[in-house]
């Protein structure tokens, strides 16, 4: 039986040339005409010149957390810091192969855009499929590797703090840099020149370009690689518990992985638009047949491995909190429902009206969330018979969580579709394609607004269920029961007021970095707008390089803070304060953290949404008082969903990781 470890390596491998396959029927597609060509080669330079220079940045933090490693844990450093190499490198490759793609596809989408909406979309779709299936292929591959080699769950942490490190850095880096182009091009161009999204003559517009993909692209493909090596790592640290009853229990969610990387295999080519030209519902038909298929997959799997059909049922929990989760951030998100709807009316009576209700409809959309994670939460742990054994609980929580994941290749690949789909359209207008072109590619983008934070709310509820799996696995770690993390303690209440206020500062450190970098490059395409004679009137061509060299500068600059802070904090108060301090900080950022990235995701699609809403013709339409005011909370709302939100993510799994990677040093320790 144990022989059925080698299929998860084997299902990495598979999704990997699944990847390739993909790739390859897209660069045969056309690219369009030479202004296209010349357009899109400017956005697939300036997007890989940043990634290069992130990476290279980040290469020489990550040689020095490894050395750091090896020098101060005592057994099997050497193992835990090449996986941590390891796992950073397998992290930042699944960023950019995706990326890769995605500035080659989105051309390829606005060329295909001329014969019609069916042929645009199966573009976008295997253009996203492509980071789909790498994120999963990679992650699968690296950590059932290093299990094989190692044959000890403790000996790949290691691998799961590499590959957070990175997706902090992509997440944080690649935000500051989208949103500083986004609001930067957006202020000048649309508020106070009044020209159109896109628009050549606007100097931010190919860094704005650019920044979907290092954001949207690298960035949540780093982010959803992580969260699936950390998820199943968790999940395996915790079989390690039940043994003794479960022999299979810490295999089992690799095999669960790697059974899901068929199901997405297969339902990548349900994704087919039908006569009603509905985008959304082909998309969503994927998803759904992914999720089917995993489910009937994982009832074989349990029933073979583990033998208890109530491990299944928490599978089936974290299947349904998926389901959830995706339609609740639909709900708050699209244009189609109340939330977006109320922000766009709030528009009507200018910006202030319009940044309350964009912020009252973030703060609510945090209720059903938080009540879908709880209740998957609590079913998961009692279905897997927690009342009487509570390690089986925390077994059957992190079984679905891994579960929650196991559509992970399918979520990544409506993610990509989003910034494909969005380059798509500012090619066609840059590039003065026809007009029913630019309405092909408007209708495909529509839905990628949607997409994107869709996949961000998926990544939002699976790292609680992750986090709260790692937590559990801290306190094995440190000996810790839960009688002793109570809040009449108030060495616990310390570290918990710690871990609640790390998203605030660090949403904060971010924030304000995408302010700078927007700052300049509002005063870079004034002066452009000012000096530069002929621009108004497209007789001369604007000096995009500048906004591109801007926002790089700035991302890399600032996303050392966000790293420090993400790695010192629990290193800190382990030493510090000890081990019940850093136990009440995990559980302090989980829930602070769950909410604020909760109502920055939620609230800024809905002003985004809002603004998109009024360009298709509502409230005034484009160019009215309406549409001034919406892309001012657009603006509030861009830094929002697209850089501290997101960033959370990764911050608070790190954290974890970091807890529990140094736990051997934190027993003892602290003044307390």
């Amino acid at each position: 039986m144990q022989d059925i470890i080698y299929l998860a390596p084997l299902a990495g491998i598979v999704s990997l040339v699944f990847a390739v396959f993909f790739a390859t029927r897209i660069f045969k597609e056309g690219t369009g005409n030479e202004k296209m060509q010349e357009i899109a080669t400017a956005i697939q330079e300036g997007a890989m010149a940043y990634l290069n220079r992130q990476y290279k940045t980040v290469a020489i933090v990550a040689v020095i957390l490894a050395f750091l490693i090896y020098v101060l844990l005592e057994e099997n450093s050497g193992k835990i810091a090449i996986g941590f190499i390891v796992g950073a490198i397998s992290s930042a490759a699944a960023g950019y192969i995706g990326m890769n793609v995605s500035v080659r596809a989105n051309v390829r989408t606005a060329n295909a855009a001329s014969e019609g909406l069916k042929k645009a979309m199966q573009v976008a779709v295997h253009g996203g499929a492509v980071s789909g299936f790498a994120v999963v292929g990679l992650a699968l591959l690296g950590t059932s590797v290093f299990y094989i080699m190692f044959g000890d769950v403790d000996q790949i942490i290691g691998f799961a703090f590499g590959a957070s490190l990175i997706s902090l850095f992509a997440r944080v880096g690649g935000g500051i840099y989208t949103k500083a182009a986004d609001v930067g091009a957006d202020l000048v161009g649309k508020v106070e020149a009044g020209i159109p999204e896109d628009d050549p003559r606007n100097a931010g517009v190919i860094a704005d370009n650019v920044g979907d993909n290092v954001g949207d692209c690298a960035g949540m493909g780093a982010d959803l690689f992580e969260t699936y090596v950390v998820t199943v790592i968790a999940a395996m640290l915790l079989g390690t518990q039940i043994l003794q009853a479960y022999p299979n229990a810490v295999i089992y969610p690799l095999i669960l992985g790697a059974v899901a990387v068929f199901a997405s295999i297969i339902s990548i080519f349900f994704i087919r638009i039908g006569n009603d030209n509905k985008i959304m519902k082909a998309l969503y038909k994927g998803v759904a047949v992914s999720a089917i298929l995993c489910l009937v997959a994982f009832y074989f799997v349990t029933d073979m491995l583990i033998g208890n059909i109530n491990i299944y049922y928490a599978a089936l929990v974290g299947v349904v909190i998926m389901v959830l989760m995706v339609l609740v951030t639909e709900y708050y998100t699209s244009t189609s429902y109340r939330p977006v709807k109320k922000v766009a009316e709030a528009s009507e009576t200018g910006a202030g009206t319009n940044v309350i209700s964009g912020l009252a409809m973030g703060f609510e959309s945090t209720a059903l969330p938080v009540l879908i994670i709880v209740s998957g939460i609590l079913g998961s742990f009692f279905v897997a018979g927690g009342a009487a054994d509570p390690a089986m609980g925390l077994y059957g929580i992190a079984i679905a969580a891994a579960a929650m994941l196991s559509t992970t290749g399918m979520i990544v690949t409506l993610d990509s579709y989003g910034p494909i789909t969005d380059n798509a359209g500012g090619i066609a207008e840059m590039a003065g394609l026809p007009s029913e072109i630019r309405e092909v590619t408007d209708a495909l983008d529509a839905v990628g607004n949607t997409t994107k934070a869709v996949t961000k709310g998926y990544a939002i509820g699976s790292a609680a269920l992750g986090a709260l799996a790692l937590f559990a696995d801290y306190r094995y770690k440190v000996n810790l029961e839960m009688g002793e993390l109570a809040l009449d303690n108030p060495v616990v209440l310390a570290g918990l007021l710690i871990g609640a206020l790390l998203p605030f500062i660090f949403s904060a450190v971010t924030m304000q970095a995408v302010g700078k970098a927007a700052f300049a490059v509002i005063n870079e395409v004034r002066r452009q707008f000012k000096e530069i004679p002929g621009i108004m009137e497209s007789t001369s061509k604007p000096e995009y390089g500048k906004c591109v060299d801007i926002v790089t500068a700035t991302a890399i600059r600032e996303m050392a803070i966000p790293g420090v802070i993400a790695v010192a904090t629990p290193l800190i108060v382990g030493y510090v304060l000890g081990p019940l301090a850093l136990g009440g900080l995990l559980i302090g950022i989980i829930a602070s953290g769950l909410l604020l990235a909760l109502t920055m995701n939620n609230g800024g699609g809905a002003w985004d949404n809002a603004k998109k809403l009024i360009e298709d013709g509502f409230h005034g339409g484009k160019g009215s008082e309406a549409h001034k005011a919406a892309v001012v909370g657009d603006t509030v709302g861009d830094p929002f969903k697209d850089t501290a939100g997101p960033a959370i993510n990764p911050l608070i799994k790190v954290v974890n990781v970091v807890a529990i990677l140094f736990s051997s040093l934190f027993i003892g320790a602290g003044i307390f």
